[in-house]
């Protein structure tokens, strides 16, 4: 099977430029192409696992990816999505996180440097966006670029009634540049991004076009979602993050073996490298079957972003669980001081929320009115109750939230 056919059959196109122009490169030339990222955090997260994955693909099928850390636009501030403008971050904020990324690819790609066969290799958008001569980036970038036509993208358009700040205007500009800078520097003819990125994208093919006369292309990832069209990778305690100090490898796992049941199958087609048949032959699948196939996506991607031993020990840990067994030693785990007692006792609430089972009392409350929280195998009943140091056997308490996210508290004397 041919590449293409392989991205369309898994469900990860969304969008392209020149749908036929593209099939014919992917299947028939060697590739260069890029996806940006632009360096807002100090770790890459699920959402980026979709891309990485991609582009891993596309690497395996002789194509040449670039990385493209946006060290020059993270300083201006993507607008897509956001109904507020972007913190700003120092350039010293922007070159750790850059450097974090780079470290946490090098598990998804091959890495060389430009011009290496087979190699993909990291840029930075600094390097040339923080060169740029003002009066010449707009006689010969602005000029190719229609206002009228740029308030009609759904990333300017939302914002309009809060207000968009010039800064932000200029970040359409400065990604198409990075098209342009690319093609010219390493024949670069094809930028892929997420969905949301659409807009964007357009605007580097369209300037590339304009500017050189030469016809690049651009695609856009199916963006992950659940059935009910959420962003994938968030829970109430925030983003599911691939650095194992921010997310450790068991509650990645678990995250993914407690996916909607009606999301596993398209979850295992566009994160996994699984033989598609072997996926499509899951589609029938019903009760422990289903189950069976979560387990199976929840170890691949950890395996993946991890390791193959880690994943089988949060495997392990799972089925020790969901067994109603007693294993608890690769469950995630936080410890409280004994300093936080106040004559020997702490209020369920504070328990729950030192163990970042719940983002707030009240969500505490309503979690225990609701019946979903148990301690020590006792269902709490009572949100103003009190656990005491004598609760800690053995100096642990499991703390089970709902059906399936089980937290190990460990009392620190």
């Amino acid at each position: 099977m041919k590449i293409f056919e392989e991205l369309e059959r898994r469900g990860l196109i969304a969008q392209m430029t020149h749908p036929e122009l593209i099939q014919q490169r992917l299947d028939n030339e060697q590739v260069t192409f890029y996806v940006g990222y632009d360096a807002t955090a100090d770790s890459l997260h699920v959402g980026h696992f979709l891309q990485l994955i991609t582009m891993a693909r596309l690497q395996r099928a002789g194509h040449t990816p670039i990385v493209l850390l946006g060290t020059g636009t993270t300083m201006v501030g993507d607008p897509t999505g956001k109904t507020d403008m972007r913190k700003m971050l120092t350039v010293e904020q922007i070159d750790h996180n850059a450097m974090c990324f780079q470290r946490q690819m090098s598990k998804f790609l091959d890495f060389g440097e430009p011009g290496e066969p087979g190699k993909a290799f990291i840029a930075r958008n600094g390097d040339w966006l923080k060169k740029l001569n003002y009066i010449e980036f707009l006689r010969d970038v602005g000029v190719h670029f229609s206002v009228n036509k740029m308030l009609t993208a759904e990333c300017f358009r939302s914002r309009m009634e809060k207000g968009l700040s010039f800064l932000e205007f200029n970040y359409m500009l400065m990604q198409s540049y990075d098209f342009l800078h690319l093609y010219r520097t390493y024949n670069c003819k094809m930028e892929l991004g997420g969905d949301d990125q659409w807009s964007n994208i357009i605007g580097g093919v369209e300037l590339v076009r304009r500017a050189e006369g030469q016809e690049v292309s651009g695609m856009t990832f199916t963006l992950l979602t659940t059935k009910e069209g959420k962003k994938m990778g968030k829970t109430e305690n925030g983003a599911v993050w691939l650095d194992p100090e921010k997310t450790s490898p068991y509650e990645f796992f678990q995250y993914w073996r407690n996916i909607d049941d009606a999301d596993v199958v398209k979850c295992l087609k566009l994160l996994t490298f699984l033989p598609i048949e072997e996926i499509e032959a899951m589609e029938s699948w019903e009760g422990a079957q289903l189950n069976k196939a979560k387990e199976i996506l929840a170890h691949e991607v950890t395996a993946m972003v991890h390791s193959k031993e880690e994943a089988d020990k949060a495997l392990e840990a799972s089925k020790a669980l969901f067994s109603q067994g007693t294993d608890s030693a690769h469950m995630p785990t936080t410890e409280i001081e004994a300093s936080s007692f106040q004559d020997g006792k702490l209020p369920v609430l504070d328990l729950l929320l030192a163990c970042g089972l719940v983002p707030s009392k009240g969500e505490g409350r309503r979690l225990i009115q609701q019946g979903g929280c148990t301690i020590a195998e006792q269902k709490v009943t009572d949100a103003n109750a009190m656990i005491s140091e004598e609760d800690f056997a053995g100096g642990a308490l499991i703390i089970k939230k709902g059906k399936k996210v089980f937290h190990k508290a460990v009392l620190k004397k």
